[in-house]
């Protein structure tokens, strides 16, 4: 980024202005956006150290990353959240890991610069494309949304049979098969479903269109004769109710939200960062693109905590 990174969070969220990626160098607004190749090689932002009243940031290509705020605000009710979906830019599932990977690593250098204490991925994709990037860039814990998906599919399996079901990114990535191969027992069948995203990002969780597409993708599951579905992607437990029609209630579903905001606890308990001021907490939204659409969604799929989504504090 530049020599005179502010930490005013409302630059971070200048630097996300739909119509166009502002880089605020030296002080002044350059509007070249900035390659992939100088956010790789730029200096990653030198964090405070973090407090335990800090919010935890969370992010997503959009809306999908709810479902694991949702979990969090539910398991830590006495933490702040500053979520950030990147909607200007998601779905993240169609793009290449390298594209990602440049987006993720913008976002948590601003997320850091705003002070945030831990940072939590909420998106498979991104987790596949930067995590350990992050983790050796970043002094501040950063918790990813696949170990924690694989850990409850491989105890809820009965038959040994596990699908999986993400983005193209995810599935080719073969995140999922490097965190399986502890448990070579396992028989397990991928399957990429990129158009779950775009109806989720509607809104069209329910009805015949996305009934059928459900149909389509998963009917090689249905064939593996799997016991267990992993959600890999944060969007789909949006559509748990059209997956679990079509695959019927005989598969358990396996979402990574609860799993992963139980890593996020464990973590802020072993760092001493867990939240015990006992003052008010605050839940901070954020959109990169038509904060006004981000925000019905949000109020739908997350609830009363969504006061409000900005895209300039």
């Amino acid at each position: 980024m530049g020599k005179a990174r502010r930490s005013n969070f409302t630059e971070f969220l200048e630097i996300f202005a739909p119509l166009e990626r502002e880089i605020l160098r030296n002080g002044e607004r350059n509007t070249a956006p900035l390659t992939l190749n100088q956010m790789s090689s730029a200096k990653a932002p030198t964090a405070a150290t973090p407090t335990a009243t800090a919010p935890i940031g969370i992010f997503d290509s959009g809306v999908g990353g709810l479902t694991v705020a949702r979990a969090v605000i539910d398991q830590l009710p006495g933490e702040s959240i500053l979520y950030v979906g990147d909607t200007a830019r998601g779905p993240y599932g169609p793009k290449s890991l390298a594209q990602v990977r440049g987006y993720a690593l913008e976002i948590m250098d601003q997320l850091v610069d705003a002070g945030v204490k831990a940072i939590v991925i909420a998106c498979n994709t991104a987790s596949a494309a930067v995590l350990r990037d992050a983790r050796e860039r970043y002094s501040i814990p950063v918790i990813e949304v696949i170990a924690p998906a694989v850990r409850r599919a491989v105890s809820a399996t009965r038959s040994g049979k596990v699908g999986v079901i993400g983005t193209t990114a995810t599935i080719e990535s073969k995140a999922y098969l490097d965190a399986f191969a502890a448990a070579p027992h396992l028989e397990i069948t991928s399957i990429a479903c990129p158009l779950f995203v775009e109806y989720v990002e509607r809104g069209e969780t329910a009805g015949a269109g996305i009934t059928k597409v459900a149909q389509d993708y998963l009917a090689p599951l249905t064939a593996a004769k799997i016991d267990t579905l992993v959600l890999g992607c944060t969007h789909y437990p949006l559509l748990t109710g059209v997956i679990s029609y079509v695959m019927g209630n005989e598969v358990t579903l396996v979402s990574s939200a609860e799993e992963t905001a139980k890593d996020l606890y464990r973590i802020l308990v072993e760092q001493d960062l867990v939240n015990k001021s006992g003052g008010p907490v605050t839940h901070n939204f954020v959109a990169t693109g038509a904060a006004d659409k981000f925000s019905a969604l949000a109020r739908r799929f997350l609830g009363p905590e969504v006061v409000s989504v900005s895209q300039k504090i």
